[in-house]
Order: C-alpha cells, then structure tokens, then sequence
C-alpha cells in the first residue's frame, strides 16, 4: 500500500540537484549538441586502475645461480596483465554519449506491503529502494535527465557497467590467489557528467542493477535527511579524495572523504562495513577533479581531465626519455658494462642483460650481479659495493601509464622497493599518499605497480655512473 507519493523529491535540495542543469523540469538537448557520425565525441574524462600488476614471468640465466631472487614482477603498467579487453581495462575514457542517458529523482514513496515494493521496483523505471524494515521501504523514482550522461563502474561483467573492475592486490594481482574474495560491489558507483560546458562529473555511491534499481537492505547504512529525503552508503564504501592544489607539480594529498548514494560528502566511518556513518562535510562536493582518487574497496581509480592530460607527458614523450637515458651511456660501476632500460614493446618477462638494477637504499644503480648476499636477509637483499648500506637489490623499470606522471620531468627517482621509475616530483606525491587498504588501514603504494612503499622516504634518488671514456 503506497502511504505517500512525494514529487518534489527532486527540489533542489537533493544533491542529485545542486548543479543548475537539473533544476526544474527536463531541458531537452538541441540537435547540434548531439554527436555527429564521423565527429570526434567530447571528452569528459579518463579512468585509470592504480596498480595493475601480477606475478609472473621467466627467469634469466643471471639469475639462475647460486643467489638468485624471487621471480620477478611481470608488470603491466599502463596495460592489464591479460591484456585490455573490451570494458575490462586499466584504463577507460569517458565520453559524450550520442543520446544522454543521466537519471535524477522525480518522487518518492513510502511502502508498507512488500508486495507493493516489488512491483514498484519492477516497473522498469530506475529507482533506488530502502529497507527500513520488513514492513516499511521508501522507494525513491528516477527519471530520465536530457542534460547528464551516466556512468556505471563496477565488478559485474552485465551489459548496464561501462568500466568493468577487479580488485588489485599490494606488490601483485595474484597476491591473494584466484580464488580470493572480491570486495568491489557488482555495482560499485556511478559517474554523471554535465552534457554542456563545463562538463561537470559527480560521482554518487551504488550503481543500478539489470532491473535498473538500486536495493540498500536492512543492514545498509541509511537515513533520513533534515529536509526530509533518503540517503545511504553501500556496504564496503566508495571513498574519494581530492589532491590539493590540483594534479600539478605542486600538489599535496587531501583527505579521504566517503560518498553516499545521492552523492553527499561523509567523514570517513570507524571501519569500511560500519552501520554508523560519519559526519556530514556541507563545504565538500561529490565533483570529481583532476586527480581526484576513487577507491571501491579493491581497486582504487584516478580521474584525469582533458585539461590536466594536456600537462601530463605524452607515450612519446617517455619514448624520448627513455632513449636519452640511454644514449648517456650509463655504466655499472663494478662490472663497467653499459646498462640501458628495455623497450616497453619489447613487454616484460623478465629483466634484460643490460637492465640497470638499483639498491633501493641508497640508490645506486649496477648492472646485475649475483654476489654481495647477506646471510638471513633473504635473496633480494644485498650490500652496495660503493656505499656498503644493506637493501633490496631490484632492476629498475620505467613507468609506462603517463596519466599517472604529475610532470614531464625526467626519470630521476625509483620507488622502493619495486623499482618504478618516473619523475621526482611524481615519486614524492604518490609517496606521500596514503591509499585505503582493508577495512580501515591506509598504506603509500606505487601507482604503476601497487606494491606497498618502504624506507623512509618510500622513494629513492637514482645515483648512475656515466661511461668513463
């Protein structure tokens, strides 16, 4: 039995409606606005995967002998390890839509007779159900919006999520095994971007289902706002932080917010599963900027715009790179060989004869060898010859995803202890940043590789020696 029909659920008030696109009634688009066959579509966004990486990979013939390490990290920065394959990716850009198909409130209802519920939420019309109790639901409807253009991420591999996501685990995809648990939702978030300038995107917690609807149970955390309407969060959050002072050369790390499902702004819970939520943040918004992180409790994603691309370094730019790190002829200072970084299509396998390698403690950088073991402290530890500080003994690989690069700065800095080159100012900021691990842990991870970062800077300086002709 519907008790109350409310169709001024979609006052401005709800922050579905803070942008004045969707103030009032439905605008619908001009013809000119919509794309043309041929035409390039306007870009909103790109999406990309913090750590895609997995164990693998053969070994070489240098480390075969007596003091050889693990088998190496068989990387895949910038690409999935089994390749980028339709909406499964690292990396996904989201576009203007030829017809938009955004969705905002329009009324809600308060359900006694759970039979009423169902027939509400099967009516094919997108809608957001709360379970307050066996008896009692508040069923919010949505309809269609001409002026947003709708992005669904999640784990579910259905046709209604555009950008499919697998948990990444620290130091390695297959660091928990392939029979471990996901902890990313089926329908983790949803991304709406503004149709006209300046093509605002929000991100709101949950995504719709195959029946477009979207179910908080029982146990969900969920209120009732002051003004009168419904919100919640999903059981394992989505949390976003905003980087200070923009994705640029002089950003610093903000602060982890959560997300709700009518994309308010929430202080962080006691644990990712906690009933009770946080505290309202009114001054923050669910607009997502350059740079912005997207964690799903799994995987955690970077929002890069057009504009903040536009300052980042181009695969060609890093090619260059590469190429002139290598015409400077740098030579391992023991073994006097010439080291030079491997091409990226060359793929990797495994480290190549003339891979610098690097003791992440200090920085120094040799070809590879297999003496200077310590004994109890494990294959990849060694001593530096030059400077006699015991560590990780790792090669050295370029980072290959340059959304990820802050700058287009020279590869000067490895992050310890994987051993990701890029530049220094790109090394201290993701040193710098604590991603959600867990329930309620936070921990500095490489972004190429998502291996946790130790020592005390979680970077390092590297120290090459140059051709002594």
């Amino acid at each position: 039995m519907v008790l109350e029909g409310n169709p001024e659920v979609g006052s401005p008030r709800a922050s579905d409606l803070r942008h004045p696109g969707n103030k009032g009634s439905c605008v619908l688009s001009s013809p000119d606005e919509d794309a043309h066959p041929g035409e390039e579509p306007i870009k909103y966004g790109d999406l990309i995967v913090l750590g895609c990486c997995e164990e693998g990979g053969e070994e070489t013939e240098a480390q075969r002998g007596e003091v050889t390490g693990p088998r190496a990290h068989s990387c895949y920065n910038g690409c999935l390890a089994s390749g980028d394959k339709g909406r499964r990716r690292s990396r996904l850009a989201l576009s203007r839509r030829p017809h938009a198909n955004g969705v905002k409130p329009d009324a809600m209802h308060h359900i006694s007779t759970p039979l009423v519920s169902k027939a509400l939420s099967n009516r094919g019309q997108h809608s957001i159900s709360y379970t307050l109790s066996r008896s009692h639901s508040v069923i919010v409807e949505y309809t269609h919006d001409s002026d947003t253009d709708m992005f669904q991420i999640g784990r579910s591999t259905e046709n209604m999520i555009d950008f499919v996501v697998t948990d990444t685990s620290p130091g390695g995809g297959a660091g928990e095994g392939p029979c471990a648990q996901s902890t990313i939702s089926r329908y983790a978030c949803r991304i709406l971007c503004d149709r006209r300038p300046p093509y605002t995107a929000r991100i709101y917690a949950a995504g719709f289902d195959a029946s477009s609807n979207i179910f908080l149970g029982e146990r969900a955390a969920k209120w009732r706002t002051p003004d009168g309407l419904m919100d919640g969060l999903t059981t394992n959050g989505v949390l976003v932080m905003h980087p200070a002072g923009g994705f640029s050369e002089d950003s610093a790390p903000g602060v982890w917010r959560e997300i709700s499902v009518c994309g308010n702004v929430y202080t962080l819970r006691d644990s990712r599963s906690a009933q009770q939520r946080g505290k309202l943040v009114e001054n923050e918004s669910n607009v997502l900027q350059d740079g912005s992180l997207i964690d799903l409790c799994g995987a955690t994603l970077l929002w890069r715009t057009p504009a903040g691309l536009l300052r980042a370094p181009t695969l060609k730019q890093l090619e260059a790179q590469r190429q002139e790190a290598n015409a400077a002829r740098p030579q391992c200072p023991v073994g006097l060989s010439t080291l030079a970084f491997p091409s990226p299509a060359r793929g990797r396998t495994a480290p190549d004869k003339q891979q610098p390698w690097v003791y992440v403690r200090c920085g120094h950088v040799h070809g590879y060898h297999g003496w200077g073991c310590r004994r109890g402290r494990g294959p990849q530890e060694r001593e530096c010859p030059l400077c006699r500080l015991v560590g990780p003994y790792v090669p050295l690989w370029l980072g290959q995803e340059a959304g990820l690069c802050l700058d287009p700065g020279p590869p000067s800095h490895a992050f310890a202890p994987c051993g990701h080159v890029c530049s220094e100012k790109t090394a201290r900021y993701w040193a710098q940043t604590p991603l959600p691990h867990g329930t309620h842990a936070f921990h500095a991870a490489c972004p190429f590789c998502g291996a946790w970062l130790t020592g005390e800077h979680g970077c390092v300086r590297l120290i090459f020696q140059g051709p002594l002709d």
